[in-house]
């Protein structure tokens, strides 16, 4: 038992603390009164200043040694032990240096010597007070001062690190114990072999300890080790000589509560800031990258809301003004800070000038270019400003060729990937210098040269969830496989598990709305599907009625459920799609609020002058202050909500928002930053709540499981993209490369300009208006506007050298801003034909949303052109609406025989079931078949919640259909393959299965080989792709004058052999849908009676599937037992909401 003993854990880490240069010291050496260890005092500065402790000892002979001593530990008192450390002390016209740290070059021998000088000292059973004889277990000291204290625990004594935290707030209370006091000791660690907490002070019960680990599978915790403990790094690696003296140096910094740094005064009030682990870590690998790497790299790192990242960003830049390569030379001369959002950059400018140790290192750009131009010119070693201000004026600063940067870029998004990066490397960059007179080639040269990477500027981007753009522009290059990963990575599940941040999906409730419209005009006017549809959709969503009652649902929910959590301070959002909903929102919460007299009041949020009704409405006239208020007035205890659109999502903290009701599609990114609004905590915040009438939880898990864990990037985009592109756009023969030669040669010309370049395109501008039909203009404009972004973000990644690419940018990149738009607004007629003839808002789901664990990956940027449908399909009025009331209607009992015929899908192919059935009795075959149904429909929860909830609470219907399943699936087990064919047949087309005759003959011309009949067999199988759960095709496969399906064969299509058959429809899918599309459908031949058919079986696809319609990518999608295309803003709506 003595092995495992708490005195044996002190003996390792001592044993291994002394093989690493620090030196052991008894308790006896400890003066209690002074808090001090007075040989080491004296030691150190007798080796280090001798001739200046000579000075003193003539001034004060035989009294010198104890007069000292008592002025080290006065000023300690006084000032803390940090400021001791860093400036030294003054005593009777003598000054000491206490302390002397790492030097930043190696240029000086002397300051190696120095620094090598220090006296590193541990003493174990430190018996601390003047009252009593209780001991710390260990205590750290430098040049005698005490830095850190340990109280140590071995789980197998029954004791763990949270033991030492209650023996730090019960039996370490620093009340009239000089040792304990603020200050002093800078740091205090609970320690067990897995786990380390730190404090910076001491206060009793209220003693607060924060997690000290390296975080373990992206959670909690430290990854387990086979040799030795693992919290082995926080005294092999963390209290090593360097890095401590790295701590003292660089990282501990004093707060004051008054927010004002420190100058020398004693430290009494406020906070000592000690860094967390990924701080440190992600700080010193940094800096040692940049010392071995130099300028000229980029670098990013993904850490997670609550990670702290304004102090990492503070101490980075510090660390890097400073630093100096392998060469002793420096490595930047200025460090510039980038904020992306105006809210934060006061926040992190404030933090960056109060780690700053000598005044005017700092210098923060408001606004102007005389500001950053005069900043940089008197060689300001850190610049904070925000991206947004940059390129307004980078033009009033001098080519710097001649100087190295570090861009130190706040929420790094994929507008660095373009211009305002451009702009950046464009003014500090060293290929910008032209000659006195540039040639045309010149001038499209630097316009290429302004995009690359340049060597003389580093960009360390930071942000909590980095888009593809972002990973392959500032990512690391993956050693395991193509793509690319963060440097540096902290991630939200650490975040969540250690406390920081709160998980915002553990109470998630979604609403479906469900309406009835009715047509009340007599006329049946045709319109298009896919825009009527939409319209439609859009007239419920602001109808008075939906806004009423989604108002009584979330405010009866905040005033009954969320007002009183947080000690009755809580607070809550209501995210909106537009300003119209914004207001809407905002007057009908006010009315609920008059109308219940609920004592607290709402504010709202939006940018610009919307008119509702010829009444013109601004966020600062609705709330009765200047707009640059909003965020400070909401912190007013009565102000409770906060309607947004498009503001606050992202860079607001807001530690007592509670609650979010979200009216507004979210998806990727802006679902995880506007949800993660509510994760900030507070001491009387223990959950979050969010109420979403616009999404599905399926739709908010694929959200943010790409950021839960660590972000990785699979592969690299295509370069070739960008003339793929560029072929399309010149292939509508309407601009040619000629007119974007003509175009930048006026551009960069001198001595043209604003007008010649504007009569230049108005004529071609005119051309677009003129010579193309609204589908055209809509495909093209798309094009070029693909083509700008893909082409400013790759030439960021790759040295294109093509001049002509270079040009068309140029030239797309202008005149796609001048292209007219057609609208979509609802036409006054659809408005005025229709009626609500009925609404009912339900709950849908509620409870948690779980995470998967394991990396989340993204998929390389693809720049191909969002597709066009081409002609919308035509369809009466009547007809639209009936469909969308059957869809959104009450009666849900044909949803939930399609629902039960995807879970009967499913269940087709089911090894557990097979294997089952081949060796078991049909008793416990069923027991496994009713295991795979409860699988299934529990995963599938959110899909059908009214009925798999029947399922799982009723116990006779879930037998009774159970039976009923298991009957129908022995039965078709016990077919051959061309039995279940034919029981397929009977059970006729639906929405998981749809006959075709042929495969290429057109029955109704006697030709083969027609493309069209083709189209039809792959917009089927890219329909099932899209639409839950799949399906079956079955080619052969005729419909009689009765409607029933008949084998007819496929003899037609004059395929030799069946592997021919199966062989050409694999590759029609590979050739209109993607290769990756065709390992989820699996085609085989049955023979039946002399007749080939084809089945055709198709998995539901991991991503949305876009199937080739002549030059158009079509979406396509399951609508009863046919495949319908949608619409290019349906089928955006339709993948956020399902991927």
């Amino acid at each position: 038992m003595a092995k495992h003993s708490e005195d044996k854990f002190e003996e390792t880490i001592e044993k291994q603390m002394l093989a690493k240069d620090w030196k052991k010291r008894k308790p006896k050496d400890f003066d209690r009164l002074r808090c001090i260890l007075p040989s080491d005092v004296l030691d150190f500065i007798l080796a280090t200043q001798p001739k200046e402790f000579e000075k003193l000892e003539n001034m004060q002979p035989g009294e010198a040694r104890e007069g000292l001593l008592h002025r080290v530990s006065q000023e300690v008192n006084n000032r803390g032990t940090i400021s001791v450390l860093r400036k030294g002390i003054e005593h009777l016209g003598c000054k000491f240096d206490m302390c002397y740290f790492p030097p930043s070059s190696g240029l000086n021998n002397e300051s190696r010597r120095l620094f090598e000088a220090n006296i590193l000292s541990v003493v174990r059973q430190l018996k601390f007070s003047q009252k009593n004889e209780k001991s710390i277990d260990m205590v750290l000291f430098v040049n005698g001062l005490p830095i850190f204290t340990a109280e140590l625990k071995n789980p197998m004594t029954g004791q763990d690190f949270y033991d030492a935290v209650v023996q730090y707030r019960n039996d370490r209370n620093p009340k009239g114990e000089p040792f304990l006091q603020f200050g002093r000791c800078l740091a205090h660690f609970a320690v067990d072999p897995n786990i380390v907490q730190v404090t910076t002070k001491l206060e009793g019960k209220k003693s607060f300890f924060i997690p000290f680990n390296k975080g373990f599978d992206h959670g909690a915790g430290n990854p387990p080790s086979m040799i030795s403990y693992s919290t082995s790094y926080l005294w092999n690696d963390i209290w090593n000589r360097t890095t401590t003296l790295e701590l003292l140096q660089h990282f501990l910094h004093h707060q004051p509560t008054t927010g004002k740094a420190s100058r020398g005064k004693r430290v009494g009030l406020g906070k000592l800031i000690f860094p967390r682990y990924h701080q440190l870590d992600a700080t010193r690998k940094l800096v040692a990258d940049s010392q071995q790497s130099g300028a000229g790299k980029n670098y990013l790192v993904q850490h997670s809301a609550g990670s702290g990242k304004s102090n990492t960003i503070a101490w980075l830049s510090h660390r890097l003004s400073i630093l100096h390569g392998t060469n002793d030379k420096r490595v930047f001369d200025a460090i510039i800070i980038l904020s992306d959002r105006r809210v934060l950059d006061k926040q992190l400018r404030d933090t960056v000038r109060a780690f700053e140790q000598t005044r005017g290192v700092v210098a923060a750009i408001e606004g102007t270019s005389a500001q950053l131009k005069e900043a940089l010119e008197n060689r300001k070693q850190i610049i904070v400003t925000t991206l947004q201000k940059f390129p307004q004026i980078v033009n009033a600063v001098e080519e710097m060729s001649d100087r190295k940067f570090a861009l130190v870029v706040d929420e790094a998004h994929s507008s660095q990937g373009g211009e305002q990066a451009q702009a950046v490397s464009r003014v500090l960059g060293t290929d910008g210098h032209l000659s006195e007179e540039p040639t045309y080639e010149d001038l499209i040269n630097e316009q290429m040269s302004a995009r690359k990477s340049q060597e003389n500027i580093s960009i360390f981007a930071f942000t909590a969830t980095p888009k593809p753009k972002t990973l392959e522009l500032f990512g690391k290059r993956r050693s395991d496989s193509d793509g690319f990963e963060a440097f540096s990575l902290y991630s939200m599940k650490q975040a969540i598990e250690e406390g920081f941040i709160l998980d915002v999906l553990q109470n998630y409730t979604t609403y479906e709305t469900y309406w009835r419209l009715h047509q009340v005009n007599q006329d049946d006017p045709m319109v298009e599907e896919g825009k009527a549809k939409a319209i439609l959709r859009k007239f419920v969503r602001e109808h008075p009625s939906t806004i009423k009652e989604k108002t009584s649902i979330m405010m009866d929910h905040f005033w009954n459920h969320s007002e009183s959590q947080i000690a009755g301070k809580a607070k809550a959002m209501i995210v909106t799609s537009s300003r119209k909903l914004a207001v809407e929102y905002r007057l009908a919460v006010d009315q609920w609020i008059k109308d219940n007299n609920a004592g607290f009041k709402a504010l709202v949020a939006f940018t610009d002058t919307i008119e509702i009704d010829n009444k013109p409405y601004t966020e600062a006239s609705m709330n009765g202050f200047p707009d640059t208020q909003t965020a400070s007035k909401f912190n007013d205890d009565d102000n409770k909500i906060l309607i947004v659109a498009n503001k606050f999502q992202t860079g607001f903290d807001q530690p007592l928002l509670h609650t979010m009701y979200v009216d507004k599609k979210l998806g990727g990114v802006a679902a995880v930053q506007t949800l993660s609004r509510l994760n900030r905590t507070h001491p009387d915040k223990t959950e979050t709540c969010i109420l979403d009438f616009a999404n599905e939880p399926g739709a908010i898990q694929e959200s943010f499981e790409p950021y839960y864990q660590r972000t990785v990037l699979e592969g690299d985009t295509d370069p070739n993209m960008v003339y793929e592109l560029r072929r399309r756009i010149l292939d509508f023969d309407l601009y040619s490369q000629d007119d974007a030669i003509g175009f930048c040669k006026i551009l960069f010309d001198k001595k043209y300009g604003h007008e010649q370049i504007v009569a230049y395109l108005d004529p071609l501008v005119r051309r677009f208006t003129s010579e193309m039909e609204e589908e055209e203009r809509a495909e093209l404009r798309t094009l070029m506007r693909e083509f700008v972004s893909g082409y400013s973000y790759l030439a960021r990644i790759i040295p294109f050298s093509d001049q002509s690419l270079e040009e068309f940018y140029q030239f797309c990149k202008r005149i796609v801003l001048l292209l007219p738009v057609e609208t979509t607004e609802m036409p006054d007629f659809i408005q005025e034909m229709v009626n609500m003839e009925s609404l009912r808002i339900s709950t849908t789901s509620s409870g948690a949303i779980p995470l998967a664990q394991g990396p989340g990956s993204l998929e390389p940027k693809s720049i191909v052109a969002a597709s066009i449908t081409g002609d919308e399909e035509l369809d009466s009025l009547s007809s639209i609406i009936e469909a969308l009331n059957d869809r959104f209607g009450a009666d849900l009992d044909e949803g939930d025989r399609l629902f039960l015929e995807g879970v009967m899908h499913e269940l087709q192919g089911n090894e557990a079931i097979e294997r089952s059935m081949q060796i078991n009795q049909p008793d416990d075959v069923k027991r496994t078949f009713d295991h795979a149904v409860r699988d299934i429909m529990t995963t599938s929860v959110n899909e059908r919640f009214e009925f798999v909830k029947r399922f799982l609470d009723n116990e006779e219907f879930r037998d009774d259909m159970l039976t009923m399943m298991f009957t129908q699936v022995l039965k078709n087990s016990m077919l051959d393959e061309e039995g279940r064919v034919m029981n397929l047949i009977a059970q006729g087309e639906s929405k998981t299965q749809e006959w075709k005759s042929t495969i290429r003959y057109c029955i109704n011309t006697g030709k083969n080989k027609m493309d069209y009949v083709e189209h039809g067999i792959v917009k089927t199988i890219a329909a099932f792709l899209n639409t839950h759960p799949g399906g079956t095709l079955l080619v052969g496969v005729a419909e009689d004058e009765n409607k029933k399906g008949y084998v007819r064969g496929n003899a037609e299509d004059e395929f030799s052999t069946d592997d021919n058959a199966i062989q050409h429809i694999t590759n029609i899918v590979s050739r209109d849908i993607g290769d990756i599309w065709a390992t989820y459908v699996d085609p085989r031949a049955v023979n039946i009676d002399g007749n080939r058919v084809i089945r055709i079986d198709v998995e539901r696809g991991h991503a949305p599937a876009w199937c080739k319609k002549g030059d158009d990518m079509v979406f396509y999608v399951r609508a009863g037992s046919s495949s319908k295309p949608l619409s290019e803003e349906d089928a955006i709506e339709y993948t956020e909401a399902h991927w």
